[in-house]
């Protein structure tokens, strides 16, 4: 009797344990993310602004005190228009006295020709001497020297007061102005910087080793700073070959192949710098399983549900992600948790929207 219900205790336990192991193993949840393929490899992301590709900084090309500035920064200036004036009483009295002198050489070559021509009448009808022609004539052509030189004067003195007033030479916006109302200023000193706003470029300033490193195919992304869905690209269209002592950057202008009508004078930009590489791909490094001296990620056939191994090749790691050239494909998922404790063949479940 005993021995019979061994049997049967010994029956029910190998029946249970064949129920447990005949059970499916359980589904379970993984964090997965798409392959995508990186053909780009970005370089940095600088600060910039939009300026204008000519610029002029004007001067008063006589010396004097500045009497009136006649428009601010960011105006719109027109060819001819008045920037600022000097106090003209200098310049003015210059004029006043070359007048003067040219008066008075006037009168003095009126009468040197009347001289002349009554010497000459004399000396036709035999009573005046040879000598006193002479001399007469010579005072004359003197005379006329004399009044050509005090003609250019004046001419020369009222350049100098139309110089008192500093004038746009083209079409142009006031970006700054180094001088002030009521200061004296020397003849070619800076006054007022004027910018065309028609041609505009990106600047930015690059790190010594980023400079150094630019190449022909490199791709600058110019994006605004407030809103980078307004973004154009760019080409390097100067470096300046010397680095700034305190910031030990270049100064690189760009061309842009478009102009957005966001991109006014001073706008702030971003301008990123990408170089073409061989297609590779960017996987968390939660995502990479290493075991017997192999680099392997979890695939998952989105079909059947389950994942399955796959030998990758790496090409760069950094604490929080690695590059792959080889072993999967754009657009499969991979899992990117939890990868020590999956099984080949296992059912998974996963947000198919995930990214």
């Amino acid at each position: 009797m005993k021995r019979l219900m061994l049997i049967g205790a010994a029956g029910l336990l190998l029946s249970a344990c064949g129920s447990e192991e005949q059970q499916p193993e359980a589904v379970r949840p993984v964090l997965s993310t798409l392959v995508e393929a990186q053909a780009q490899s970005q370089l940095g992301r600088f600060a910039g602004a939009i300026q204008a590709r000519f610029e002029s900084t004007l001067g008063f090309r006589v010396s004097g005190r500045i009497a009136r500035r006649w428009l601010d920064v960011g105006a719109q200036v027109k060819p001819g228009d008045t920037l600022a004036t000097l106090d003209p009483t200098d310049q003015q009295n210059q004029l006043r006295a070359a007048e003067g002198d040219l008066a008075r050489v006037q009168a003095q070559w009126i009468n040197a020709q009347a001289n002349a021509r009554r010497q000459q009448q004399l000396y036709d009808r035999g009573v005046g001497a040879q000598a006193q022609l002479d001399i007469a004539q010579t005072d004359l052509k003197t005379t006329g020297a004399s009044l050509e030189q005090a003609r250019s004067a004046v001419s020369q003195a009222r350049d100098q007061l139309d110089y008192s007033t500093l004038r746009s030479d083209h079409a142009a916006v006031i970006t700054a102005w180094q001088a002030e109302a009521g200061q004296t200023v020397t003849a070619g000193q800076a006054v007022v910087t004027l910018a065309r706003p028609d041609v505009k470029e990106a600047v930015i300033d690059l790190p010594i080793n980023i400079a150094e490193a630019l190449t022909k195919d490199l791709t600058f992304t110019v994006a605004s700073q407030l809103d980078t869905s307004i973004n154009t690209t760019a080409t390097l269209r100067e470096l300046e070959p010397q680095a700034d002592a305190a910031t030990r950057t270049r100064r690189a202008r760009l061309t842009l192949a478009s102009t957005p009508d966001a991109f006014h004078l001073g706008t702030a930009i971003s301008v990123t710098l990408t170089s073409a590489i061989t297609p590779r791909s960017e996987l968390p490094l939660s995502a990479l399983l290493e075991r017997d001296g192999k680099t392997q990620v979890w695939v998952i056939d989105p079909q059947q549900k389950t994942v399955a191994t796959r030998d990758v090749t790496l090409t760069e790691r950094t604490s929080d992600s690695f590059m792959l050239s080889a072993g999967v494909q754009p657009g499969e998922r991979v899992v990117t948790a939890g990868v020590n404790s999956l099984k080949p063949g296992q059912k998974v479940t996963f947000d198919e929207d995930a990214q």
